[in-house]
């Protein structure tokens, strides 16, 4: 193989199966809120045990981001990977023989959670923004985001009929399983970034990780993007855990929670490649502020309509154009401020308060229900963080920052 093949196949690669890694992580973790209501039927919990399991889970999977990403930074990414997809069975294994709360938790919330920080989206993001040149960089990092959506699409259809035709715990260890695909992807991510140890064009030795998280600190554009993404979460986390409970508390068939969790990921393929197309192209920033803005509307015009089959569709399919729409923007333009050799790294810093967002959305969810026996309160609460989110970003300063040359 000539040298330009190589150059050609390696970013090739590596976007398949980080496309294909991502597909099956974020898939086997939006198929979560399938189990919520069955679980806690059978096994006599309150809602609230649950949904805190759904929040530990994203909290620490944003917990323990920041120190995969760097890993994987620094020694490579398929290790990383092949150690979350490990969990993932592991997780998913145990929680398929989970009867008390401290052992799902344990399962559910502190292994899949680990699980995620190493094969889902900022790692594989990372990797692929590495490979790819700045002109394909921002459709690239869509390719990936469109492919966990893509895995929402899959995924969770299956494990609907998994949870029908087995019960709960069969279909969790099926779905354990499928997770060792993981493993599979992993092992075309190999090889480690090229590490600094050179000078660059400038004859400057290349900023460290520890300088270029010192700069992302000074920068306010960094702090706003990293408080708008805490919205993210909180909307995705809530909708993605709580949607089939609460519409089958509106008397909607089991399924509806199934397929409105799949339109939503059909469509975030459509609205993960059209983000990073227009991201290429277009402000970033001003694109996540209308992104956030337009989540508000839907999600106000959603539960003030009635909610019937219809209604749930077409909010299902408004939400998934602009469900993780987010993702390539928010990471393009970290990589736009700071540089790729750390964006895996700064990305997980950012991605932290998204995973904060989630913890508060799940758990709020499950808590208002159990206290209130109703979920408006965290509805007309994302209406109110989405605005906030939209302001947030208009005053970010895109330019890239001169430290970043060096890295």
């Amino acid at each position: 193989m000539s040298t330009q093949d190589q150059k050609l196949s390696l970013p090739m690669t590596i976007l398949v199966a980080g496309s294909m890694c991502v597909l099956m992580a974020m898939g086997l973790r939006a198929s979560m809120g399938l189990y919520l209501k069955p679980m806690s039927v059978d096994l006599g919990w309150g809602r609230e045990v649950f949904a805190l399991a759904m929040a530990l889970q994203n909290l620490l999977w944003g917990v323990f981001q920041p120190f995969a990403a760097a890993a994987a930074d620094r020694w490579g990414a398929g290790r990383v990977v092949a150690g979350g997809g490990a969990l993932y069975f592991v997780g998913l294994y145990m929680m398929a023989e989970a009867t008390q709360p401290a052992m799902f938790h344990l399962s559910a919330g502190l292994l899949v959670g680990m699980a995620q920080s190493g094969c889902a989206l900022a790692v594989v993001l990372g990797a692929v923004g590495r490979t790819l040149p700045e002109d394909k960089r921002s459709m690239g990092l869509g390719v990936v985001t469109a492919a966990g959506a893509a895995g929402q699409f899959t995924v969770v259809p299956i494990g609907q009929v998994f949870l029908s035709q087995y019960g709960w715990s069969t279909s969790c260890f099926l779905l354990a399983v499928m997770a060792l695909s993981i493993l599979v992807c992993a092992a075309f991510l190999r090889g480690k970034p090229a590490v600094g140890t050179s000078v660059n064009q400038s004859g400057e030795a290349p900023a460290s990780m520890g300088e270029m998280l010192r700069v992302a600190r000074r920068h306010r554009g960094f702090w706003l993007l990293t408080a708008g993404f805490f919205v993210c979460g909180f909307h995705v986390a809530f909708i993605g855990v709580h949607m089939p409970a609460f519409l089958s508390d509106r008397g909607l068939p089991a399924q509806a929670g199934a397929w409105s969790l799949a339109l939503i990921g059909l469509f975030n393929v459509i609205g993960s490649m059209a983000a990073g197309y227009l991201g290429g192209r277009w402000s970033k920033k001003y694109l996540l502020s209308i992104l956030y803005t337009l989540r508000s509307i839907a999600i106000l015009l959603f539960i003030v309509m009635p909610i019937t089959l219809t209604s749930v569709m077409v909010f299902s399919a408004a939400m998934g154009i602009l469900w993780l729409s987010t993702v390539p923007l928010t990471s393009g333009l970290v990589a736009q401020m700071f540089g790729t050799r750390y964006m895996g790294t700064l990305f997980a810093i950012v991605f932290l308060n998204h995973q904060i967002g989630s913890f508060l959305g799940v758990w709020l969810g499950g808590y208002f229900y159990d206290t209130y026996g109703t979920y408006d309160p965290v509805w007309w609460a994302g209406i109110v963080v989405g605005l906030l989110a939209a302001l947030l970003h208009w005053p970010i300063n895109e330019e890239t920052v001169p430290e970043a040359a060096n890295a």
